[in-house]
């Protein structure tokens, strides 16, 4: 409440750890926590897809380092030089924990939504209730036309929303389009 003079009366810090959690409770904070280990079992992609993203890194690395080359050489940039020597260095990390980042894609049919995840340090769960899937695709690449794998996307009405879950084997991105389609008509005809 301000005084006379229109000057705030000051307001008792807070800690850190009680913001969200006014009762200062840790029990009350870690059940404010969004916990999904508890929600179902997580569907993963396909092993095989570690190859599609190594063969996509490996040929992306390979046209920059290429490109610097070229500017080094025909151009003597020799800053071209170290900026390829770096992005190979950043290359060969990204395909060092591309088997980690596939592990950490998955997915769950819920009652209601399907629950998409990704992300080792950037996590990103996106659930996608099926009312609002309005169209859901099966794409394939070159690479994972080979291997036999498939990613399944979908569209909702919101532009922001657009959700793919990669390597899938082909007929199970099949059934599982099929079974999505059929639930995502199923909620629509109940609104």
């Amino acid at each position: 409440m301000p005084d006379s003079y229109g000057v705030p009366e000051p307001v008792e810090p807070v800690e850190p750890g009680d913001l969200g959690n006014p009762t200062g409770d840790p029990a009350g904070e870690r059940s404010a926590r969004l916990d999904l280990a508890e929600v179902g079992e997580w569907q993963r992609v396909a092993p095989r897809y570690v190859v599609v993203e190594i063969v996509g890194s490996v040929i992306f690395g390979l046209l920059v380092c290429g490109g610097a080359a070229l500017l080094w050489l025909l151009a003597d940039m020799r800053w071209a030089l170290f900026a390829g020597a770096a992005f190979a260095v950043v290359t060969i990390i990204s395909i060092i924990i591309e088997p980690r980042r596939v592990r950490a894609i998955g997915y769950q049919l819920r009652a209601d939504d399907l629950l998409f995840r990704r992300g080792i340090m950037f996590q990103r769960f996106v659930s996608v209730p099926y009312g609002r899937m309005q169209l859901v695709d099966i794409t394939r690449g070159p690479v994972a036309r080979w291997l036999g794998l498939a990613d399944l996307k979908f569209v909702t009405a919101a532009a922001t929303s657009g959700v793919a879950i990669p390597g899938l084997d082909e007929a199970v991105a099949e059934s599982l389009r099929d079974r999505l389609v059929e639930l995502a008509e199923s909620r629509r005809a109940g609104l």
